[in-house]
C-alpha cells in the first residue's frame, strides 16, 4: 500500500457523521487542510480556543514490555484530553502525526488507530487529519488537540489564594505501581526464557486494575466542565509528571504554599496492597508516579463540601487533601497518618517526571 492507501486504511469510517457534525466538522481526513465552522457556546455565549500537543517515543513512553499499540493510540490522545479538560474546557479536533519504522506493519499501526479512534469517539473528539512519515528506527506518535472553553473562564495554575481547599479527582500513584507491575512481569519472562522455562508469568494479583491506569487511563473532563461551571474552582492542573511535580507547579504560579494532607490523600487498595507485596513505598507512587491524568486543583473553601457531593451525585469522585497557606512557593506535607503521634510537617521535594533531568 501507497501513503495515502494507508491513511485510508487507518483511518476510513472510523467516527461517526452525528459526531463529525456535533463538533463543526465541514470537511475532515482527505484533502490538504480540514475544514472546521467556528463553535458556538450556550445560549450563543462567545469562546476561546484552547490548543495542546503531546508526542509519545518509542523506548521512552512505551515499549512491546509495557503497551500493546491500542494502548498506545489512546494514551497519545487521552494525555492531551487531560490538558484540555485542566483549563476547564472541552476537547473537539484532533490532528494525528505518526512516523512509522520498518518494523511497524500496516496491520499494527491499524491497531493503533483502533485505539486513538476509540479514546476520540469515547470523549467526542473529531480527528480531522494529520501527517504520516517514515523513521528509522523508533515509533512516534504526536497528537495536536483543540479544544473550546467559555471566553475568560480558562482555569490556570496560577489562581490559588490562601485559605482554598486543595483537591483531585482520583487516587494518584496507580499508572506508576501498573508500570512497575509491567516490567517486573517482563523481567520475570526475560528470566524464564534465560532459564529454560516456559509460559508467560502472570500479573500479581489486583494489578490488572493498576494496568488499566497505565495503558488507558480516563481523563477527567465531565468533573472538569461541573467544576469549571461552579465558578468557584482557582486553579487546576492535571497530573501527568507526579502529584508532587503538578502541586510546585499551582504553588509557583499562585506564589503560595500548598500544604497537603498525608491522611486525606486517597489510596487505591490495589495499589496499596501490591507496594506493599513488592517492598514498594505506596506514598513514593502517589506523590510521584505520574500519567495518572486525574485533576489536581484549589477551590474557594466555603463552595469545597458542596462541590464534592454534586459530583458525588454524578457518579464523579473528588477528595479534598489540604489546604493553600500564605508563604514562599512550595508544597508541605502534613504527616498525620498516624493518630498516636503529633502530626509533622515535611516540605515536598520538587520532582517527578522530567524528560531532561531535575
Amino acid at each position: 500500500m501507497d501513503e495515502f492507501a494507508r491513511i485510508r486504511y487507518w483511518t476510513e469510517g472510523r467516527q461517526s457523521t452525528a459526531l463529525l457534525q456535533a463538533q463543526g466538522v465541514v470537511l475532515g481526513i482527505g484533502d490538504d487542510a480540514a475544514i472546521v465552522e467556528s463553535p458556538v457556546g450556550a445560549a450563543g455565549g462567545e469562546l476561546q480556543w484552547l490548543m495542546a500537543v503531546d508526542t509519545m517515543v518509542e523506548t521512552v513512553h512505551f515499549s512491546d514490555a509495557t503497551m500493546e499499540a491500542f494502548d498506545i493510540g489512546w494514551k497519545a490522545l487521552a494525555a492531551n484530553i487531560s490538558d484540555i479538560a485542566a483549563m476547564g474546557g472541552e476537547p473537539r479536533h484532533a490532528l494525528v502525526s505518526i512516523s512509522a519504522p520498518p518494523a511497524w506493519e500496516p496491520a499494527r499501526i491499524s491497531r493503533l488507530y483502533d485505539g486513538l479512534f476509540a479514546c476520540a469517539n469515547a470523549y467526542g473528539v473529531a480527528i480531522v487529519g494529520g501527517d504520516t512519515t517514515s523513521a528509522p528506527l523508533h515509533m512516534v506518535v504526536s497528537v495536536t488537540l483543540m479544544g473550546t472553553v467559555t471566553a475568560g473562564a480558562a482555569i490556570r495554575r496560577a489562581g490559588a489564594a490562601p485559605g482554598d481547599a486543595v483537591f483531585v479527582t482520583g487516587p494518584a500513584g496507580m499508572a506508576a505501581a501498573g508500570l512497575h507491575a509491567l516490567l517486573a512481569a517482563a523481567a520475570a519472562r526475560g528470566g524464564a526464557a534465560a532459564g529454560g522455562g516456559t509460559g508467560t508469568p502472570p500479573l500479581p494479583p489486583g494489578a490488572s486494575a493498576l494496568v488499566q491506569a497505565h495503558q488507558r487511563p480516563a481523563p477527567s473532563v465531565r468533573a472538569a466542565r461541573m467544576l469549571a461551571a461552579r465558578g468557584t474552582v482557582t486553579s487546576l492542573n492535571d497530573i501527568s509528571d507526579g502529584l508532587a511535580s503538578e502541586a510546585w507547579e499551582i504553588a509557583e504560579a499562585s506564589g503560595v504554599t500548598l500544604a497537603l494532607r498525608e491522611s486525606l490523600l486517597p489510596r487505591s487498595g490495589s495499589m496499596t496492597a501490591y507496594a506493599h507485596s513488592c517492598g514498594e513505598d505506596p506514598l513514593t507512587w502517589i506523590l510521584y508516579g505520574g500519567e495518572d491524568y486525574m485533576l489536581l486543583g484549589t477551590i474557594a473553601a466555603a463552595d469545597a463540601q458542596a462541590a464534592k457531593a454534586d459530583l458525588a451525585a454524578a457518579g464523579l469522585p473528588m477528595y479534598l487533601i489540604g489546604e493553600v497557606e500564605a508563604g514562599p512557593a512550595g508544597v508541605a506535607l502534613i504527616r498525620d497518618f498516624d493518630v498516636r503521634s503529633e502530626p509533622q510537617r515535611e516540605a515536598i521535594a520538587k520532582r517527578g517526571y522530567n524528560h531532561f533531568g531535575n
